[in-house]
């Protein structure tokens, strides 16, 4: 069985969701980008997980995902940031629905976060790429991203590369 798989997340600015990503034990890489659904021509900022599911499951990704970025919130820039899990495969639909379903307990007010099938990808530029983890006192990243990863480790501190975050640590 091929333990290796992608899966695409959007919901916030990608360069958060890369910098979340990239400090997730199991995560082999994360393509930061555009993503648009299947039989949709509407790009939104999102990234593309490749993972080992036996060190991180499907099931924490999805938690990490919704945990990490306003997946409630219905604001004015969600078609920029569409809260949406882009599924590679048929098979990743029901453990997908079933996590969110799992993880709703955790919110007040209804996820709204898509499920949908993976359509097309645009990489970002080069020079955005990795944006975090080059320079993690920009103002942006400081103010922005360390929040968030510091959520990423008080929730999930299991499942982080403490060497990744070691400076927020």
């Amino acid at each position: 069985m091929n333990t290796l798989q992608k899966i695409g997340f959007g919901g916030s600015c990608h360069w958060c969701t890369e910098a979340i990503f990239l400090s997730i034990k199991g995560v082999l890489s994360v393509d930061q980008g555009w993503i648009s659904p299947k039989n949709e021509e509407a790009f939104s900022e999102a990234v593309i997980v490749e993972f080992d599911s036996r060190i991180v499951s499907l099931n924490a990704l999805v938690g990490i995902h919704l945990h990490t970025h306003s997946c409630t919130s219905t604001h004015s820039m969600r078609s920029k940031y569409r809260s949406a899990v882009y599924l590679m495969d048929n098979a990743q639909e029901l453990p997908v629905l079933n996590a969110i379903q799992e993880y709703q307990h955790d919110f007040k007010a209804p996820i709204i976060t898509e499920v949908v099938m993976f359509g097309d990808f645009r990489i970002n530029s080069q020079n955005y790429l990795n944006y975090y983890f080059k320079d993690p006192e920009k103002p942006f990243c400081e103010n922005i991203v360390n929040p968030k990863l510091r959520e990423l480790i008080a929730r999930y501190g299991n499942l982080v590369d403490k060497e990744k975050v070691a400076h927020l640590l």
